[in-house]
């Protein structure tokens, strides 16, 4: 680990990083994927001019598997809410769906990641990103609520106390999606790492994920009616990190 790197220890009573191939009833991955954990980097800080790069997941406890039945919408919500108990003519709920899902109970992870720019800034170094971060962990302070691959998930955060040990039994996977890749257009493609294993409690992804740094996605922009409040913290946070540096 170097300046550019950081550390999180994140964890919470259940989980779900579903399975692409398995979504009509959700069925989860063994261990949090390499695009969850960056979902969970983003919600404590995000920032247009660098992007994470996860090089590992360490995983804390053994994996447990637990199964929930949940009511469901049929269709995404768009402009006009949809009425959850609203019935068809034959009395039979319109929209919602009874579902099966197989998910994670009692898990935590140390995720492992890097400050990447892809245009070097002498005025914004990494360095100044990692003490950010490490300061908002610290306090524990997010944009929004880190979670556990679906937002009913919350996920508690912190710096690890140098006590956390990984699990020693090795967990085969096979393939496991990456992340979002985004060509010039903005086209997205899913992006999968094949043959994978936790050895030692250790999801390597360091090489695979390389090639989501190349990503072409415009970065998206915050919410409008906080952007006062948070134009005055990130002020706040520049000059504490030039005063660190």
């Amino acid at each position: 680990m170097n300046e550019k790197n950081v550390k999180v220890k994140v964890w919470g009573e259940f989980a779900c990083f579903t399975r692409p191939d398995l979504k009509v009833e959700r069925m989860t991955y063994p261990c949090m994927t390499p695009s969850a954990a960056r979902g969970v980097l983003d919600c404590i800080l995000w920032k247009p001019e660098f992007i994470w790069h996860v090089h590992r997941i360490i995983v804390l406890k053994p994996v447990k598997f637990a199964s929930i039945k949940r009511n469901e919408i049929n269709s995404k919500q768009g402009n006009d809410p949809i009425v959850v108990d609203e019935v068809d003519d034959k009395g039979k709920p319109k929209y919602r769906a009874q579902r099966n899902s197989i998910i994670l109970k009692d898990v935590a992870y140390i995720i492992e990641a890097s400050v990447y720019q892809k245009e070097p800034d002498t005025k914004n170094p990494p360095k100044k990103y990692v003490e950010m971060f490490k300061r908002r962990v610290s306090k524990g302070q997010c944009w929004r609520r880190p979670f556990l691959g679906t937002r009913e998930f919350a996920a508690e955060f912190a710096l690890p106390d140098g006590t956390e040990k990984p699990i020693q039994e090795p967990i085969p996977i096979g393939s496991m999606f990456l992340d979002m890749w985004y060509n010039p257009n903005g086209v997205p493609s899913p992006k999968f790492m094949y043959e994978v294993i936790i050895e030692n409690g250790v999801l390597d992804c360091s090489i695979d994920y390389e090639q989501i740094l190349t990503s072409n996605h415009k970065q998206g922009n915050i919410a409008e009616y906080p952007r006062q409040l948070i134009h005055e913290f990130n002020l706040a946070e520049e000059v504490a990190a030039k005063e660190e540096l």
